[in-house]
């Protein structure tokens, strides 16, 4: 028998690094709110927060206007403060997003332009010879330098984070799986049911990444946007040949995907990375080196009418992605061309993450954040990249529509 109902004011599904970000900005701007955060997971920031480049991204590539654009140049700026504030890693190695062939050159002026329309600091167009000024090794026509992008620790934000949440008197609780959300009709209280408990609380705060849709359909009944997950694998660079990239070096983005493309990542414990690819993942929650397959997963994704629209369309990328997850030196092939001196035997395969992103029915990529809110629940349904980089952003977003009790 479930034990009694325990009266909490707010809940927050989801101990990654937006959940905890919520559960927090709740706890500065409402003093004295009760704050439950729930987390399935016997640790926090297991999921997405963990498993990510570590990149606080400038905002060169989000469409001006777009609540990317917007959020991730304040979230920058909240990140590099709070980092501060609190001695976490935050370094500015940079970043030099090159073009190697003439065809990319006009996408470069596009990329420079939402740069220059989104307030990136320091932005600078440069030729070949100051690419290997800034990173020796690296070759290409033309680059964009973004000195000002930097790499941190985003789950030792989300681990501040929750500090800042207990010591204002809020609970996070791990190993806590929400079985069930349910409201009864406009007004009422929230039910949020896990194991051998049911909480009933003012407002809900969905922060649940991969599982978004599933909990988000549990409340409102939507079945769109669905979560698509998307495995991004990495490679770590072994030996000397770390060395040779300082910072960050990317290609230039094809415009039709929200994926940056394989690249070379400065870790804040000195180590170096190449990737993530993305390669449709049959189990939403396998960061292993190898793939793994989650039967519900599978099925979710294979019964998704949006998920065949995108693979139509799309096929032959998504062929190209899957050689390199296969090989080694296919997967090396394509980051060569910026850094010729990397390849398949200075490199181990490392971790993987797996980026939640939203599909539309008919096929397309959602771009965009989206937060829905209503009737006492607010659903963070699609909170890809950049998002760790919008985290604090996001949070002063998401609590701006909610409705709570007490003087802000």
């Amino acid at each position: 028998m479930a034990e009694p109902a325990r009266e909490h004011t707010v809940g927050v599904v989801g101990g990654g690094i937006i959940g905890l970000a919520v559960a927090r900005e709740i706890t500065r701007r409402r003093p004295g709110t009760n704050v439950l955060v729930l987390e399935k997971e016997d640790r926090l920031a297991a999921h997405q927060t963990g498993h990510n480049s570590g990149v606080v991204h400038a905002g060169i590539y989000y469409r001006p206007g777009s609540l990317k654009a917007e959020l991730c140049a304040r979230g920058r700026e909240l990140i590099r403060a709070y980092c501060l504030e609190h001695d976490l890693p935050y370094v500015e190695c940079g970043k030099l997003v090159v073009a190697v062939d003439p065809d990319e050159l006009g996408r470069l002026d596009d990329l420079e332009r939402t740069a220059t329309a989104n307030g990136v600091p320091g932005l600078r167009r440069i030729g070949s010879d100051e690419i290997g000024e800034i990173e020796p090794h690296a070759t290409g026509l033309a680059a964009l330098h973004s000195p000002r992008t930097a790499i941190t620790d985003y789950a030792a934000i989300a681990r501040q984070l929750a500090q800042e949440v207990e010591a204002a008197g809020g609970v996070v609780r791990l190993s806590t799986t929400v079985t069930d959300v349910s409201r009864s009709g406009r007004g009422s209280r929230v039910q949020v049911v896990t194991a051998g408990e049911v909480h009933h609380v003012d407002h809900l705060v969905l922060c649940a990444g991969l599982q978004a849709d599933r909990l988000g359909r549990r409340v409102d009944g939507e079945r769109e946007p669905r979560i698509v997950p998307f495995r991004g694998e990495y490679l770590e660079v072994v030996g000397a040949k770390r060395d040779l990239v300082r910072g960050m070096v990317y290609p230039v983005p094809d415009p039709r995907y929200p994926f940056l493309g394989v690249h070379f990542t400065r870790r804040v414990d000195g180590s170096l990375e190449v990737g993530p690819n993305a390669v449709l993942a049959l189990d939403r929650e396998g960061y292993g080196v190898r793939p793994g397959l989650r039967l519900a997963d599978a099925a979710a994704t294979l019964a998704h009418p949006g998920f065949w629209r995108m693979a139509r369309t799309h096929w032959r990328t998504g062929a190209r992605e899957v050689r390199g997850s296969l090989s080694t030196r296919a997967y090396l092939r394509f980051a060569q061309r910026y850094v010729t001196g990397i390849g398949p035997d200075d490199v181990v395969r490392a971790g993987a993450g797996v980026r939640a992103q939203a599909v539309a029915r008919d096929g397309s990529l959602v771009d965009d954040f989206v937060v829905v809110s209503g009737n006492g629940v607010t659903s963070v349904r699609n909170a890809p990249s950049p998002a760790a980089t919008s985290s604090l952003a996001i949070a002063a977003y998401v609590v701006d529509r909610m409705a709570l009790p007490g003087p802000a």
